[in-house]
């Protein structure tokens, strides 16, 4: 396994530099609190808005606040906001795919026609809604993240189920006298994974832009927890005095979402043979 998965990086650069990049901002997530050399909340009045000064390599913001290190410690929150956001969609997108695919028949219907009702609203626009409903702040914005972003999911997962069912080793299952749970948990369940993978990796730079857009717009991660959205819609606001401000949370969320999605792609077309790249 381990062999094929190297095999797989060697051929495809693309996705090595991606899955690098990635794994270099995981852990520079993790050693934040020893690598970033000022605290994200220490606050300097004397250097606001500064570019160039020693120790302060991406200048401070509009609080006097090291933006290096604000960039850094903001590399946990997003991610952890991301994966939790992409959780709660796998917990609620992959049961009721697989039961949709499995039962089929009325239960079917009703379970797609909400799916196609959830896909037509607009993700951000949705996120928003669930958000004010739930309240403002992280974990509620990612919790409604991941409701907005489970129908795609369980549309995936509802797909393949729909194939396997007619399997002949789900058929060998029920003659045996298998229950349900256990032939969509031992036969259904990992005869989907593959898709899912491909799917949970593109809807990680889904979860990035989304949290940066509800930071953004105040609904999302609240001052003073440094967060690449949030930096973003200060350095807005000062965009005409120090539009330098806008490049650093600015690249960073695009080269986050652009491996993200570069990861999945490759995997895509790995896991798919019916895709060449």
């Amino acid at each position: 396994m381990l062999a094929r998965f190297f095999g797989w990086l060697a051929r495809d650069l693309r996705a090595a530099l991606s899955l690098g990049f990635l794994l270099l901002l995981a852990v520079l997530a993790v050693a934040a609190p020893w690598i970033a050399p000022h605290s994200p909340i220490e606050q300097n009045f004397d250097l606001i808005l500064s570019q160039g000064e020693p120790g302060y390599p991406l200048g401070t913001d509009d609080l006097g606040r090291d933006v290096l290190s604000r960039l850094i410690h903001g590399a946990a929150i997003t991610l952890y906001a991301s994966f939790l956001a992409v959780g709660v969609a796998v917990l609620i997108g992959v049961p009721v795919g697989l039961i949709a695919g499995y039962v089929g028949g009325w239960v079917d219907d009703a379970i797609s026609r909400v799916i196609d009702a959830l896909l037509s609203f607009p993700a951000i626009v949705l996120a928003i809604a669930v958000t004010g409903a739930l309240g403002i702040g992280m974990t509620n914005a990612m919790i409604s993240v991941g409701i907005v972003f489970s129908p795609q999911l369980a549309r995936i997962v509802r797909a393949r189920t729909l194939v396997v069912r007619q399997e002949l080793y789900v058929d060998a299952a029920r003659c045996f006298g298998a229950g349900t749970g256990r032939i969509l948990w031992y036969h259904v369940l990992p005869n989907t994974v593959q898709p899912v993978i491909v799917q949970v990796t593109l809807l990680l730079a889904a979860a990035l832009l989304a949290e940066a857009s509800l930071s953004f717009l105040g609904l999302g991660i609240q001052p003073p927890d440094p967060s690449w959205g949030a930096m973003l819609a200060r350095a807005y606001q000062n965009m005409e005095i120090a539009p330098e401000q806008m490049y650093p949370p600015g690249l960073a969320i695009l080269l986050t979402a652009l491996a993200f999605n570069t990861l999945g792609e490759s995997l895509r077309a790995a896991l798919d043979p019916t895709m060449k790249t």
